[in-house]
Parts: C-alpha cells; structure tokens; sequence
C-alpha cells in the first residue's frame, strides 16, 4: 500500500528552494521577509514555497502582531525518518514475482 502522506511530504521536499528554506529555518524561526532577502526569491515566490511545505505538515506557523514566523515542525521530520527506515526494511516473504530472465551477461 503506498503511502499518500510520505508521498506529500517528498514532494513538497523535491524542490532546491524548499530545501533551502529548510536549511534556513533549522537555524531559526523566520518571517517570509527574512526568507526572500536570504534566497533574493520575490515575496510571492517564497510564500508559494511555504504553502506547500505547511500543507504538507512541515512548517509550523505563529503569528507575533502582524508577521508570521515560519518553523519546521519535527515530528514531521521524525515521521518521514521511521517511513523511510519502513521502506528499506527487507521484508521477511517478498511480495513481487521474480522471473528468471537474463539480464545479467
């Protein structure tokens, strides 16, 4: 069964400025003018970015007055670690027929 909420959230990661962002706020809690002047990206550019990560339950928001600070929530990051660890699990009967063709020479 394939997992629709690891496939989200690798999305939402396959991108080099989401990334970026990424890196950026594992230092800190940022506000999307810190985030623009850090990655020279426009204002819209950026907060298309982190739409994307926040529906994908990456980011956490809070609003201080009128800005909103942006910060990576890890429990999304512990999910996406044990899910990954899930896939490169060898199961113990493997699902998938193996046909005996000759591929290697």
């Amino acid at each position: 069964m394939i997992n629709l909420k690891l496939v989200d959230i690798l999305k939402a990661l396959s991108d080099e400025n989401r990334i970026k962002i990424i890196k950026m706020l594992s230092c800190c809690d940022m506000c999307v003018c810190d985030i623009c002047d850090n990655l020279n990206l426009s204002q819209p550019a950026v907060s298309h970015h982190l739409k994307i990560l926040s529906d994908a339950g990456i980011l956490n928001t809070q609003r201080k007055g009128k800005w909103i600070f942006y910060s990576i929530n890890r429990d999304t990051f512990d999910y996406l670690q044990n899910e990954i660890t899930k896939l490169l699990e060898k199961p113990i009967e493997c699902p998938y027929k193996m046909y005996d063709c000759n591929c290697i020479e």
